[in-house]
């Protein structure tokens, strides 16, 4: 009968602050200090602006993590540094914003059913109920909140009471065909990341593959990006292209671009969810 080790937890630390000498010593030298293991450490300087940024992912000596947590941000508060920690035993309560296209939706249920994210995904909400069997056929529990231009306020204080309830620490829009307004990103006041089918700034809005054909662009793309009350315009996560041709109709950058939508998207939410996303003005730091 074999028998598994767990590994010991680990705590990830991002920093950001006023660049100045010796940073990086000082909190590789508090980990070693209190008996910790780095595991892998990383950091970036803003030349311009003089902003040091870092990611250092470690064991705290005895698995004893929540003390490691409160006494890094009093020292990261020491340097002048803001700094957010997650441990790796905590698993964020997720959920995913849907209209009718099913793609995103998928692709990202089927990464998590795999164990590609350490996450709890505990809703599926909708403003239709075109994908509630596929929703229940998975097993997770889908929540119909209609919106129209009438009822907008009144659909995004009941999604707000629902998040709230669930502790919903992370929202993934997978093509939702909504504007959450900024009462609603203000009231929520956690990570929202959104997909959008162009490669931004360029073609934000409605219908940027039409707008792409129109144009006659020779790359389109797709980008994912935190959301923010202004459209389109939030801090952006990652990015990806592909070529298409004169020859490539609308349907054809649709049927392409919704390939590029699923792999960034996927990518984002990995990314977000292994704090690897370091967010500053309206930039991100995006740590290997």
């Amino acid at each position: 009968m074999s028998s598994f080790v767990l590994a010991p937890a680990s705590l990830v630390a991002l920093l950001h602050g006023p660049d100045q000498p010796g940073i990086v010593a000082r909190v590789s030298g508090w980990i070693f200090e209190r008996g910790g293991n780095i595991l892998h450490a990383d950091q970036h300087r803003d030349m311009e602006a003089g902003i040091f940024f870092q990611r250092v992912e470690w064991v705290p000596a005895n698995g004893d993590d929540s003390a490691d947590t409160q006494a890094f941000h009093a020292f990261a508060s020491s340097l002048g540094m803001a700094a957010r920690v997650t441990s790796s035993n905590h698993r964020p309560r997720v959920a995913i914003f849907i209209s009718k296209f099913d793609h995103c939706f998928h692709d990202l249920v089927l990464r998590w059913k795999s164990g590609d994210y350490a996450c709890d995904l505990v809703a599926v909400v909708s403003n239709h109920r075109d994908l509630e069997e596929a929703a229940r056929g998975y097993g997770l529990p889908y929540h119909v909140v209609p919106v129209t231009a009438a009822t907008k306020a009144h659909a995004e204080a009941a999604q707000l009471a629902l998040l709230r309830s669930l502790d919903v620490e992370l929202v993934i829009l997978a093509r939702y065909m909504q504007v959450l307004s900024e009462d609603f990103l203000n009231q929520f006041g956690r990570p929202v990341i959104n997909i959008h089918h162009s490669f931004l700034p360029a073609f934000a809005g409605g219908k940027p593959y039409h707008q792409a054909a129109e144009r006659g662009v020779k790359l389109i793309g797709a980008t994912a990006h935190y959301a923010t009350a202004v459209l389109d315009d939030g801090p952006i996560i990652q990015q990806d292209v592909t070529r298409v041709t004169h020859r490539h109709g609308v349907d054809d950058l649709i049927r392409k671009g919704r390939d590029l939508e699923k792999i960034v998207l996927a990518q984002a939410v990995r990314w977000h969810l292994e704090s690897r996303v370091l967010v500053y003005g309206n930039k991100t730091v995006v740590f290997d």
